[in-house]
């Protein structure tokens, strides 16, 4: 089998992949897209890291490709909906980066307390500020870590050992869990209230884009010092520098951007108070290696031997089965992310239950779906179809598989009920035509909705003029609706809605919609 390697590579990777027998390997970069389309055909594998971009177009080419391997954790670069459906699997090395860009979070921790960089810069120009640049001591000063996944963790661990006290916002994470770290669990007002230092790792989603705003900054304790290494977006960069021109925030360390290259007009370049590094948290000689020879030897396993390991798109499961599953592992992991994307607060337990034909299978690999979508969409950790069990597990978080004879009205549907400390959330998924996935109840409400693209959910009071009044809403803002699906308790008393639209909602039409006469609850949602 062909193997093309299109991206920079670890001479390590390269001979191991070069030294099996049975695989004819090629090193080719800096191929343009049309190159890459061109030759792509020809090959059984592939292997990049960041720079090649596997789009649908290039997939659609590839006649013979059957796995993509990306050297590192994420795997934006590669449209991983476009190869599901072409039956090529998409690995990638999860963990190969997470000592590395802890490592680098507290590099940007203490040369921000020292000042480290600015006075480098001064004695360049032939300055000697001694006063100018004096520091602050971290031993027994309070560090607010935002998410304590693996990275955070990591970085909790090596504060303590400065001497730091730790304490944490991680509303996914149990009070067992976090007693056996040594770290206190506390609100995100309270953290913000308290730290001294704040390092931010958590996942950009829908809920955590621009949690750190105006009025965030507002909270928290006057001179506090912010890191951010998770991913840009996550802080309001405007927001930031006014809170640093108000003496609010003494200082800041950024390796992400919301936009990256970041570009000239970004305020934050010409701060002083602020140190910048472009994306350097899995950079290291170490953290490189290593991914790149992770993947190499799954490429392997996977076309000599036949064994998936690390896979984003597809369980470990017997190729003889993974035709009559895979309908039901894409409903149970988009069941499970819908799950995840309306979920307040910390999840206790998840129950899953199969009813009608699939029971006759082996559900183990959709529940192992289920709590991928679920557990993705609300860690910070790059959750797959190898590791989501022992992630629930560690969380704390009780995982139930039932297998019900109770009649419905499919042939087969999963139910995933979701127990929070507050609250209790249910979704029922049906494939209609053996294939099509549909959500078919949220909580009491019956409907028929279509589990993919852009999805806002509603809950209102059954009352007339509320189903246009949000339509001329989303009109108003240029949002194009594709499909409406409704569901309602009894006439008059509480209703459901879910919206398909073809572009993202923004923060301020939410705001607008949720005050629009006889709304309850506005979700925005990504499938």
């Amino acid at each position: 089998m062909k193997v093309l390697i299109s991206d920079s590579m670890s001479a390590k990777a390269v001979e191991i992949l070069k030294g099996t027998p049975g695989l004819d390997v090629d090193v080719i970069t800096n191929l343009k897209p049309e190159e890459l389309k061109v030759k792509i055909k020809d090959y059984h594998g592939l292997v990049v890291r960041s720079a090649t971009k596997a789009t649908a177009e290039i997939l659609d080419a590839a006649e013979n490709l059957k796995v993509i391997g990306r050297a590192g954790t994420g795997v934006d670069n590669i449209d991983t909906v476009a190869a599901t459906k072409k039956g090529i699997v998409v690995m990638n090395t999860p963990g190969g980066n997470t000592i590395t860009t802890a490592e680098h979070a507290i590099a940007m921790l203490v040369a921000l307390a020292r000042k480290i960089p600015q006075a480098t810069a001064s004695m360049r120009k032939g300055e000697w500020e001694k006063k100018k640049f004096e520091g602050t001591e971290i031993t027994g000063k309070t560090l607010g870590v935002l998410g304590v996944g693996n990275i955070g963790s990591v970085v909790v661990s090596r504060a303590q050992g400065l001497k730091m006290n730790v304490i944490a916002y991680d509303p996914f994470i149990s009070e067992e869990a976090a007693d056996k770290m040594g770290i206190t669990l506390v609100s995100m007002d309270d953290l913000f209230r308290r730290s001294d230092f704040i390092s931010i790792h958590v996942p950009l989603t829908s809920e955590t884009k621009n949690i750190v705003n105006a009025e965030a900054f507002k909270k928290m304790k006057k001179g506090v010092k912010l890191i951010n290494c998770a991913r840009g977006g996550i802080v309001n960069e405007r927001d930031l520098a006014e809170a640093i021109k108000e003496k609010i925030v003494s200082g800041a360390a950024l390796d992400v951007f919301e936009k990256e290259p970041t570009t000239a007009d970004n305020p934050l370049l010409n701060m002083e108070e602020v140190i910048l590094t472009p994306h350097l948290g899995a950079s290291t000689h170490e953290a490189q290696e290593n991914v790149a020879i992770a993947i190499a030897e799954q490429i392997v396993d996977y076309l000599v031997k036949g064994t998936i390991r690390n896979a984003v798109n597809v369980p470990s499961i017997p190729a003889e089965l993974l035709t009559a599953l895979s309908p039901y592992i894409s409903l149970g992991e988009k069941l499970g992310s819908f799950q995840g994307q309306i979920l307040k607060g910390g999840i206790e337990e998840v129950s899953i239950e199969y009813s009608g034909d699939v029971v006759n299978y082996d559900v183990a690999p959709i529940t192992i779906a289920c709590l991928k979508g679920l557990l993705d969409q609300v860690l910070d950790m790059y959750v797959n179809f190898v590791n989501a069990p022992f992630v629930a597990k560690e969380r704390g978080i009780k995982v139930v598989e039932i297998k019900s004879s109770r009649a419905t009205d499919f042939a087969s549907s999963i139910t995933i009920k979701v127990r929070t400390k507050d609250e209790e959330n249910v979704v029922e998924g049906a494939l209609f035509g053996k294939k099509e996935p549909r959500i078919v109840r949220i909580d009491k409400f019956l409907l028929d909705a279509v589990p993919e693209g852009y999805l806002l959910l509603l809950q209102n009071e059954d009352k007339p003029g509320v189903i246009g009044n949000v339509g001329t809403l989303l009109a108003a803002n240029n949002v194009n609706v594709a499909r409406l699906h409704l569901g309602r308790s009894t006439a008059g008393g509480e209703a459901v809605s879910v919206w398909s639209v073809d572009t993202p909602i923004a923060k301020g039409l939410i705001d607008k919609i949720l005050k629009l006469p006889h709304m309850v609850s506005v979700n925005v949602i990504e499938l």
